[in-house]
């Protein structure tokens, strides 16, 4: 079955929260909060309610900035939808699925990230919106190929 997920970036002050990943896939990684729709919901919806769960804070209108699409060895494992917002009620906490740290946007760790977001997130933080389409192998271990299109600016 393919996966229908999101991942809500939250800016402030030229910084951007990302979460460390405690389990699950992409444990040990550095994201943005977010996770898997479920079956009737509405994405932006799901969005703000992995943000609440995750570092429990209330994005504010968040804002789709683009769709992911991607492979692993060869199978489509599902699409991500890219929400960005700057406002949001709460401050973030620790949780057993997350620990949130705020990373300057110029000086994120792209080596603790999965290896598609160098290619496509720069584009995000600057307000740009994406489509991307990315082919892992060897259950994640790394891209074979890679496509990420423009489509506008919006900020």
């Amino acid at each position: 079955m393919v996966s229908i997920e999101t991942l809500l970036y939250i800016i402030r002050n030229r910084k951007v929260l990302l979460i460390l990943k405690k389990r699950g896939l992409g444990s040990g990684l550095y994201n943005a909060v977010g996770g898997k729709v479920k079956e009737g919901e509405d994405i932006k919806a799901a969005a703000i309610r992995e943000c609440k769960e995750e570092i429990g804070v209330e994005p504010i209108d968040p804002q789709w900035m683009g769709l992911l699409e991607f492979y692993n060895d060869e199978e489509l494992y599902g699409y991500v939808y890219i929400f960005v917002t700057d406002k949001f009620i709460g401050e973030p906490r620790e949780t057993d699925e997350a620990k949130p740290v705020w990373f300057v946007i110029d000086n994120l760790p792209y080596n603790k990230m999965w290896e598609d977001d160098r290619y496509w997130l720069p584009h995000v933080l600057m307000g740009k919106r994406i489509y991307g389409r990315f082919w892992f192998v060897n259950n994640w271990e790394r891209i074979i190929r890679k496509e990420v299109y423009i489509l506008e600016r919006v900020r």
